[in-house]
């Protein structure tokens, strides 16, 4: 009876049942593009201290008022310009590091590596504090300097400290993830406990850099940055297909001829190296890696060649618009970044702990 019905069914050819991909689904990157361009824009206008188009026009030729070249050339263009390229940061590292673990509440965080950046900024600060500084103006002038080379030093150890307890395991997802968390907890009580001991009179330069803060960002913090940017967008191409197969379970992805510990290791480093330069100039932000792959990976469902520039898109509109909103909450005064990106990251959150809780 079954064959009888078969036979009495047509077959008809599957590509007449596909659904083809609307103009409005190929062009939602681009508008996105577009939107984070526009955002950029706003930040930079408005502030404490809003600017006018023409204001801007002015200190570009050169006839503007002091006033308005100092707000626009030193604060607010590289603040927006290291925001956009801090979310994108995060947002690939977080991307990268999902997929070699196969977990997708993972973020750069599992790895340790903001825990040991925080670690060794408040070890250079006590360095600093202990080494004869007892002027309070001498004493923060060195940390602003190297603050960003130890906080990225510090998240690329405790990377490469994972990677060297998990290597002996295979490198595989499940103990790359339980290393990291371990070694991140510890990193981080080490921190508190330190923090405690510290003495209260020297808190709030190392709570605002633990809260995650673009404030006093500069042209220097970008020149330092930019390198690691570039050889993210090098290696990011490359690692696509191999994620893709990472993805799999490790016999099977070898079953395709990919040498799984290599290029789990060179993503490893790709993301820890992200991770690790971000933090070492904002701080932690959290929830960024975490809920941007998500976002991306819903809008560009069936288009998935657009997923990586979703991802960087994302990412640094998330910090950018979470910036804006931390300027104008409570002008004059400041909200940190990370602050704010946290309360939007915790409905995403709470929805993806549903999703795969």
């Amino acid at each position: 009876m079954a064959s009888l019905q078969s036979a009495l069914i047509p077959k008809i050819p599957v590509q007449q049942f596909s659904i083809p991909q609307s103009w409005l689904s190929r062009s939602i990157p681009y508008l996105s593009l577009l939107g984070l361009i526009a955002l950029s824009l706003f930040a930079v206008f408005h502030g404490a201290v809003d600017l006018k188009p023409s204001d801007i026009f002015q200190v570009i030729a050169g006839e503007g008022e002091q006033r308005a070249e100092i707000i626009f050339t030193t604060l607010r263009v590289p603040r927006v310009i290291i925001g956009l390229i801090i979310g994108v940061h995060f947002a690939l590292s977080g991307a990268l590091l999902q997929a070699i673990t196969r977990n997708p509440l993972a973020d750069p965080t599992i790895l340790g590596v903001s825990q040991g950046a925080t670690l060794a900024v408040m070890l250079f600060l006590m360095f600093a504090v202990y080494a004869g500084h007892s002027d309070n103006s001498r004493l923060f002038s060195i940390p602003l300097e190297y603050l960003p080379l130890v906080g990225c030093f510090g998240g690329l150890v405790a990377g490469f400290a994972v990677y060297l307890l998990s290597l002996r395991g295979g490198l595989s997802p499940m103990r790359l993830t339980l290393m990291g968390i371990a070694l991140g907890a510890t990193l981080h009580a080490l921190a508190m406990g330190l923090l405690a001991g510290w003495g209260s009179s020297r808190m709030e330069s190392i709570l605002l850099w633990m809260s995650g803060s673009l404030y006093g960002r500069g042209w220097d913090h970008l020149i330092y940055l930019l390198p690691w940017t570039c050889a993210g967008f090098l290696f990011f191409p490359l690692l696509r297909r191999p994620i893709n197969l990472l993805q799999l379970e490790d016999d099977s992805a070898a079953s395709f001829g990919l040498s799984v510990t290599l290029w789990r290791s060179l993503a490893l480093a790709v993301g820890a190296g992200l991770a690790a330069s971000a933090v070492g100039v904002v701080g932690p932000v959290g929830f960024i890696g975490l809920i941007v792959p998500h976002l991306a990976r819903y809008i560009t469902k069936g288009i998935p060649r657009y997923y990586p520039m979703m991802v960087a898109v994302l990412g640094a509109a998330l910090v950018v618009g979470s910036d804006m909103i931390g300027r104008l909450l409570l002008a004059p005064n400041e909200v940190p970044v990370g602050i704010i990106a946290a309360l939007l990251g915790v409905p995403v959150f709470l929805s993806l702990l549903r999703r795969y809780g």
